[in-house]
């Protein structure tokens, strides 16, 4: 399906910084900036997940809210992606592969060190 394809291209991806400089800003206040932002997250087994940012707890799970689930579908179909609407879920940080975030390029840049 077109849409899932064009919406991950107009995502920033975050990416995970294990070494983040002291001097930079407290990673809350980072992760506050993400609150209500549309995040399409990357799980291992294929799957994405588009949703509202809700919440992130200390060990890097994610709840997104009005989440929907995109999966390549095997049979052939007129798309090649299967959708359905799953609400407020839970990702795991165990689990989580990619992690992209609508943003300005401004906010791109200074999402980057954002811890894991």
């Amino acid at each position: 399906m077109a849409m899932e394809h064009d919406a991950e291209k107009s995502f920033s991806h975050v990416e995970s910084s294990e070494g983040s400089n002291p001097n930079s800003s407290n990673p809350v206040t980072k992760v506050r900036m993400l609150l209500f932002r549309r995040m399409l997250v990357g799980v291992s087994d294929g799957r994405f997940f588009l949703g509202s940012f809700h919440c992130m707890d200390k060990q890097g799970n994610i709840i997104l809210q009005d989440a929907v689930e995109y999966r390549s579908t095997r049979r052939s179909s007129p798309s090649p992606m299967e959708q359905r609407c799953l609400g407020l879920i839970l990702i795991p940080f165990s689990c989580r592969t990619s992690c992209h975030v609508d943003c300005s390029i401004e906010e791109q840049l200074s999402l980057l060190s954002l811890p894991g």
